[in-house]
């Protein structure tokens, strides 16, 4: 297979930010996540959990709650706004001030008619979902204290709103208060102290059941106004409900990390009468667990840990099955890392500033698994803030190191690097009007243009020369599909230009005619990543359900590699990993060898030799290195890979055919903050 002098850089110290809330859409079967510095993410669970779209976030735009109406995604926050989504142009659509204070919850009615927001005034305030925008319709009776969090009946006949100490009940059409709740404060010390109902559900029954600042799960009767039972859970706060679409489960999340369980049972199975009844308790998070959805077959938890955790309920999903096994998704499933092979530079992405690093160099020489002695330590050469409050949505770095762009949702950057003795940077003024914003970048190998995707799955073409942009023309695929490319590859003879959108359509263009050239045939998972291969301008696209496709551009047909794949279909091991292939290149020594990884894994796959069978073992690296050399090729398979990896962000090949592997350092994000951080916000 051959040796790489690899490159192991750890010092890309990137940290998602702390899941703030969540919404599931069971009829799209799409979470929509948000997190604390604005950005939210959209998941597709039945595309294998991949991360479909990113809204990156902005400078104080804290999203508290979200909330989907249909297809159409809200969100509200301290700000006191109200959000809707562009989930095309994966941007906010609109804002609209509730004139409330800060927003702490938000929720819509079944019917998907009217959208309600509790906020800091003490109002709940009601908003009519129209077919372009919301527009307000009048106020609930006014409270004295905040309103903290919302439910719905069913029926949308009446509302339930969690505040300090209390728990009120509306009518919806008249909007009066019916039934005022007090809720039990907790004992000893903690009994001087307020209560806050963090998170509440209204059931079709008329059941309310609460979660609180005392640690406590409360059931309620919702005619009466009375309660029924009181669970105490926990020593610190229940920060979050979600009850299953058919009501017979719930789900609380705590302040400890836990997710507990309760189920609608018999306690006896003669009896009739049921009860919520307190079943299985779920350690997946080291703290506080701040959102929850409950999906038909499991239970959805994220918080301050930073972690999607995916915990399916062995009593609703077939056992030892691929949807039996726990999930965290930690990383984004998209790259941070740019790499300028030709000048082995490293471009790094962060929300609000990039970080651009020269890699190290060895003139050592040693056996394969030796550490060679460094002459030169990696160097940071820029660090660049960005303008304005939004963050970043994309990032390139030119081939050659003289060109950096990237994009917000409001505009596209571009600067010209020169490294002499001294590094100068200079920003490009001019732009085309064509590039006020773009979802992905990508430069040509000779560093001569840069591709952006815009709208409509688009892509403008500019080419750059010294301290000038100009405009060259536009790709535009015949599809007229409306999602944005998140794809970008251009090939090494600049002859080709690959992109993908959301739509799993994959687009191939000639840039020396500037046309399409061909439209590989849709598969029905999303593409996480593609390539070409510059030996035999070969595209391999891979999906979020870990199928691998090569297809011949010469040819407009899948290769007979592809096929044989395809038939004798992949090994069960590869099918089971739970995170998405989201890098591809190629060994330019040996056109066989497929380079890819995801967040755990590396992997080379090498075609001139057989896939391995459904008893083979897929994991054989160390197998083979005990045996000896005559018997090695018996028991080898096209699937070297290798998992001694945690986080790993980037792998590229430079220019002298060394191989760079971003890891990301272990961190916690708890030891970045001063003291133990537990809810403080009401104490100002």
């Amino acid at each position: 297979m051959g040796e790489f002098k690899v490159h192991r850089v750890r010092f890309f110290d990137y940290m998602p930010s702390a899941i703030r809330a969540m919404a599931f859409n069971r009829h799209t079967e799409r979470l929509a996540l948000a997190r604390a510095d604005g950005a939210l993410e959209i998941f597709c669970f039945a595309d294998n959990y991949f991360q479909e779209k990113v809204i990156p976030g902005r400078e104080g735009r804290a999203v508290e709650a979200l909330c989907w109406v249909g297809q159409r995604l809200f969100s509200a926050g301290l700000n006191g706004e109200i959000t809707e989504y562009d989930l095309e142009k994966l941007r906010p659509r609109y804002t609209l001030e509730a004139y409330g204070g800060p927003i702490w919850t938000i929720s819509s009615n079944s019917q998907g008619t009217l959208l309600a927001v509790g906020c800091e005034d003490g109002t709940v305030k009601i908003f009519e979902v129209l077919q372009e925008k919301i527009q307000f319709q009048r106020n609930l009776d006014r409270q004295k204290g905040r309103i903290i969090s919302l439910s719905w009946h069913p029926s949308g006949t009446h509302i339930a709103a969690g505040m300090m100490d209390i728990i009120q009940i509306f009518d919806a059409e008249t909007g009066h208060a019916t039934h005022r709740l007090l809720v039990d404060r907790g004992v000893g010390a903690s009994k001087s102290k307020e209560v806050v109902v963090w998170s509440i559900a209204f059931l079709s029954d008329h059941t309310i059941i609460s979660g609180d600042s005392a640690g406590k799960v409360q059931i309620w009767d919702g005619f009466t106004g009375t309660l029924v039972k009181t669970h105490l859970v926990t020593k610190w706060d229940v920060q979050a409900l979600s009850v299953s679409h058919d009501e017979s489960s719930l789900v609380a999340g705590t302040s400890e990390g836990t997710v507990i369980q309760f189920q609608f049972l018999s306690s006896t199975v003669d009896q009739q009468d049921k009860a919520w009844i307190r079943t299985r308790t779920f350690k997946n998070h080291s703290h506080d667990v701040r959102a929850l959805a409950h999906t038909d077959t499991a239970v959805v938890s994220g918080g301050m840990d930073t972690q999607l955790v995916v915990r399916p309920l062995l009593d609703k999903v077939e056992k030892n099955t691929q949807e039996s096994a726990l999930r965290k998704i930690a990383f984004p499933h998209r790259n941070l890392v740019s790499c300028a092979k030709k000048a082995g530079l490293l471009l790094f992405q962060f929300p609000d500033h990039l970080e651009v690093w020269r890699v190290g160099e060895s003139d050592g020489h040693g056996k394969p698994g030796e550490s060679l002695p460094v002459k030169r330590k990696p160097e940071k050469l820029i660090q660049l803030k960005t303008k304005g409050e939004d963050h970043i949505c994309c990032s390139a770095l030119s081939p050659c190191g003289g060109w950096l762009a990237y994009s917000t949702v409001s505009s596209v950057r571009l600067y010209r690097l020169q490294y002499n003795n001294n590094i100068s940077i200079t920003k490009i003024s001019r732009l085309p009007k064509e590039l006020r914003w773009a979802h992905q970048l990508c430069f040509s190998s000779d560093s001569s243009k840069l591709f952006a995707s815009v709208n409509n799955s688009s892509v403008v073409i500019a080419s750059l020369n010294q301290l000038e942009c100009k405009y060259l023309h536009t790709l535009k695929p015949k599809s007229g599909s409306q999602q944005l490319v998140h794809l970008l590859f251009a090939s090494e003879d600049g002859k080709w230009l690959a992109t993908a959108n959301t739509d799993c359509e994959v687009h191939v263009y000639n840039l020396h005619k500037q046309k399409l050239h061909c439209t590989v045939p849709v598969y029905s998972s999303c593409p996480t990543t593609l390539a070409i291969n510059p030996a035999t301008s070969n595209l391999v696209v891979v999906h979020a359900d870990q199928q691998i496709f090569e297809y011949s551009l010469a040819q407009k047909e899948y290769t007979d590699w592809s096929r044989m794949l395809q038939k004798q279909g992949l090994h069960y091991l590869w099918l089971e990993r739970d995170t998405p292939i989201t890098n591809v290149t190629f060994n330019p020594k040996n056109s066989a060898h497929i380079i890819l990884h995801d967040t755990f894994m590396f992997c080379v796959i090498d075609q001139s030799l057989p896939l391995p069978e459904a008893k083979a073992m897929l994991f054989n690296q160390m197998t083979l290195r005990s045996l000896p050399e005559a018997e090695r090729k018996q028991h080898s398979h096209a699937f070297k890979m290798c998992k001694n990896y945690q986080h790993l962000l980037c792998v590229s090949l430079l220019e002298d055919h060394s191989l760079v592997v971003v890891e990301r350092p272990l961190m916690d994000i708890m030891a970045q903050l001063p003291a133990p951080v537990r809810q403080k916000k009401f104490a100002t």
